[in-house]
C-alpha cells in the first residue's frame, strides 16, 4: 500500500465513522486537494485489495474488516492525548464517576454505564463470576442493525458473550476483535473492544464495549484502556 493510499484509507475510516454513509470519491478529493479521478483509482486498488467496498451500485466506499483491521493496527498506542481536549476530559469525566464510586460492584456498573454514555456502545464488565452489561438500546438504534438477519446475529453473540470471553481469554489491553475475527457471532458486523485489569475478585477481570464494526476506535480504544487501568489502581485499595 502506497503513502496516499493509506492517507485515503485511513480518511474513509474516519470519514465513515463519523457520517454514518458510504464515503465518494468527491469528498476524498476535496479533503486530498486532488482530481476525482486519481481517488477513484486509489480507491479502485483499495477496493481490489479487500480494504474498503461499494455497499451498492453508485454508492461511495466503506471499510472492509480487512481495512478496520490495517486501521487499527497502524493507530499509535491508546494514550489520551493531550491536544485532544475532548478526549481528555471523556477520561476525565471516567476516573472521576469510577473512583467515587465506592464499593467494587458499583465501581464495576460506573466504568460499564459511563463507557456506554461516552461511547454510545453496549458497555460491558465482569467482576468474579458477574457479567455486567448495559445499553443494548444502543447496539439496535445503529443502522447497521435493521435487517432481522443483522439483529438475530448480534443478539446471538450477546447472548454469547461470556462463552466468548472464556474462549478468547484477551490479554491485551485493549483487545480489538472485528466483525469475523470474532470466534462467535462472524456474522454479527460487531467489533468488541476490551481491556483485561488486575482485581482481587478473579485473575480475569475485562471491562470494554460491544458495537458495530463502524467506530471511532481511537476514542474507544483509549477509553477502554483507560477504564480498566482506572479500575486495577481502584481495586487495589479494596
Amino acid at each position: 500500500m502506497t503513502n496516499r493510499q493509506a492517507q485515503i484509507l485511513t480518511a474513509i475510516v474516519e470519514a465513515y465513522a463519523e457520517v454514518g454513509y458510504p464515503i465518494g470519491s468527491v469528498t476524498l478529493a476535496k479533503l486530498f486537494q486532488a482530481a476525482s479521478s486519481t481517488i477513484r483509482s486509489e480507491m479502485s486498488i483499495l477496493e481490489d485489495l479487500d480494504y474498503i467496498y461499494q455497499p451498492h451500485t453508485s454508492a461511495g466506499r466503506v471499510p472492509t474488516d480487512k481495512g478496520y483491521r490495517w486501521y487499527v493496527n497502524n493507530l499509535q498506542s491508546p494514550t489520551v492525548d493531550t491536544k485532544n481536549a475532548d478526549l481528555s476530559n471523556q477520561v476525565k469525566v471516567l476516573s472521576a464517576r469510577i473512583e467515587g464510586a465506592g464499593e467494587a460492584e458499583q465501581a464495576i456498573k460506573s466504568a460499564v454505564d459511563s463507557l456506554v454514555e461516552l461511547t454510545a456502545n453496549v458497555g460491558i464488565g465482569t467482576l468474579g463470576s458477574s457479567l455486567h452489561i448495559s445499553g443494548l438500546g444502543n447496539l439496535f438504534s445503529q443502522p447497521e442493525f435493521t435487517s432481522k438477519a443483522s439483529i438475530q446475529a448480534a443478539a446471538y453473540l450477546l447472548d454469547n458473550l461470556e462463552a466468548w470471553l472464556h474462549e478468547v481469554r484477551p490479554n491485551q489491553s485493549p483487545t480489538v476483535l472485528i466483525g469475523q475475527e470474532n470466534p462467535i457471532g462472524k456474522t454479527s458486523g460487531c467489533s468488541l473492544i476490551i481491556s483485561r485489569f488486575q482485581s482481587p475478585y478473579s485473575d480475569r477481570s475485562y471491562v470494554g464495549v460491544i458495537g458495530s464494526t463502524r467506530q471511532n476506535y481511537r476514542q474507544i480504544m483509549t477509553l477502554v484502556k483507560s477504564a480498566g487501568e482506572i479500575l486495577e489502581e481502584s481495586f487495589e485499595d479494596f
